[in-house]
């Protein structure tokens, strides 16, 4: 976006606008000016903006490649804002007002998410509050292990191993999701304390069937950890198929959920949110650092958290950005996740009519769209969609790589699979994560079938 641009100056005018009330409530102070930028200042920043042009344009829907959403406007002014006081969200001496916005901000998560009772807290990531979530099922049920399917997040191994727990990775079955005969197998050893449904895997979009793992946990004693740091927010749209909306209505049943506002809710990155059904785990938390508590008998986020220093800024930002777009049913928000996932399952169509082209064995669950190139071979496919990924990103047209298992296609769709390596193929994959990507399908399409083009052999 450039810096001249209706959107950019209208944000930086009501930044400066907010700026003056937030300077209007320490009025009483004596004067005292900040370090001023210097003469230096501007080349710095020039530079550095030259520096960034070394980037994709994530922002710009041309950009359909990994899940990079950018903020809202009001996230960035709000986190801008907070920035020129910088609370530190461990305790209330550090951010009295931010804290007190996370909360409410947390709770418009559980409430999205149909909790009636809860604990939670944002994080600075995803991984982090997923790192808390299992360690909070490590001392509930300590030595016992960690299961997660073979497509959820890499993040649940090194978690385990950093937690010292046992992990069991399930395979998929051939839709991407969790295989509920070999978890169930894999819970008769009564080794297993957790289990991590992944609503919304980061490949492909897929949706762990929880309503059917819910239903394993009434024969067998383990915690339901739901890992939709990338799809949570997805509980809101109006147009999932019947499988996925089983799973997303059975969340409130989960133990733990993790979600990332750094995803789909809008927010700048690091901004990820855990949340426990049951406040009693918030005894797990409990120390004594009588040098950061001192001012305030009220429950400080520091209490419930393994993280220490957070940035206040983020919990504003989120704080904003609900009060604007407000998690409910048809709003504004809801009606853009609708979209994202409208817009992925016309553009999987439009692959599926296409003969250069091979889909999946099902529909996209969310809006993450993957195929491969027609080839009479998984390798030969894998060669061509490098290059189709090269040609497209030629054309401004950027989107993603992933080597995914060759069941998630039809029986049929290569004729030889019996080569080395053959049970696997490169994918091209696309988040269609902004709203206006439904808006743009036509551009994208005339960009990929060129570069798609510009790979077949001329005779």
């Amino acid at each position: 976006m450039a810096a001249d641009s209706p959107i950019s100056s209208d944000l930086f005018q009501r930044i400066a606008v907010a700026q003056q009330q937030l300077d209007a409530g320490y009025s009483h102070l004596p004067p005292h000016a900040p370090p001023a930028l210097g003469e230096d200042a501007a080349a710095i920043l020039q530079q550095a903006a030259e520096r960034l042009h070394d980037n994709y344009p994530y922002a710009h829907p041309l950009y359909a490649g990994q899940m990079l959403k950018p903020p809202h406007p009001i996230a960035r002014a709000a986190y801008a804002l907070t920035m020129s006081v910088n609370p530190n969200n461990h305790a209330l001496d550090g951010g009295r007002a931010s804290s007190a916005m996370e909360l409410e901000a947390v709770a418009e998560l559980a409430k999205m998410f149909g909790y009636p009772q809860y604990l939670g807290h944002l994080a600075s990531s995803g991984t982090f509050a997923n790192l808390e979530a299992l360690w909070v099922s490590g001392q509930r049920l300590p030595g016992r292990g960690i299961a997660a399917s073979d497509q959820a997040h890499y993040t649940h191994t090194r978690i385990s191993s950093v937690l010292g727990l046992p992990f069991t990775e399930i395979p998929s079955d051939p839709t991407g999701r969790m295989d509920m005969a070999a978890l169930e197998s894999a819970l008769q050893t009564k080794d297993i304390g957790t289990v991590v449904a992944t609503l919304g895997t980061t490949a492909v979009g897929a949706v762990d069937p929880l309503d059917q793992i819910l239903e394993l946990q009434k024969k067998y004693p383990f915690r339901i950890h739901v890992d939709s740091a990338y799809g949570g927010y997805f509980t809101l749209a109006t147009n999932l198929a019947p499988a996925a909306r089983a799973a997303y209505d059975c969340i409130p049943q989960a133990d733990s959920i993790v979600v990332d506002p750094h995803k789909h809710g809008l927010q700048p990155y690091g901004c990820g949110a855990v949340l426990f059904r049951d406040p009693s785990v918030g005894q797990l938390y409990k120390h004594d650092s009588p040098f950061t508590y001192f001012s305030s008998k009220e429950l400080h986020l520091g209490e419930i958290s393994l993280e220490c220093s957070r940035a206040g800024a983020s919990a504003v930002a989120l704080w904003a950005t609900q009060k604007l777009l407000p998690y409910t049913p048809n709003g504004q928000f809801a009606q853009d996740l609708s979209a994202s996932r409208q817009a992925a399952l016309e553009f999987n169509r439009r692959l599926a009519a296409e003969p250069s082209f091979v889909v999946p064995n099902v529909p996209p669950a969310l809006d993450i769209v993957f195929w491969t190139a027609a080839a009479a071979t998984p390798a030969e496919s894998s060669t061509l969609a490098q290059a189709i990924f090269a040609a497209a990103a030629q054309r401004d047209l950027h989107l993603a790589l992933a080597t995914l298992p060759t069941r998630y296609f039809p029986p049929a769709t290569w004729e030889s699979a019996s080569e080395p390596d053959s049970n696997t193929v490169l994918c091209l994959r696309s988040v269609l994560m902004k709203p206006e990507h439904l808006l743009w399908l036509d551009p994208i399409w005339s960009r990929l079938m060129e570069a798609t083009s510009s790979t077949k052999p001329t005779l």
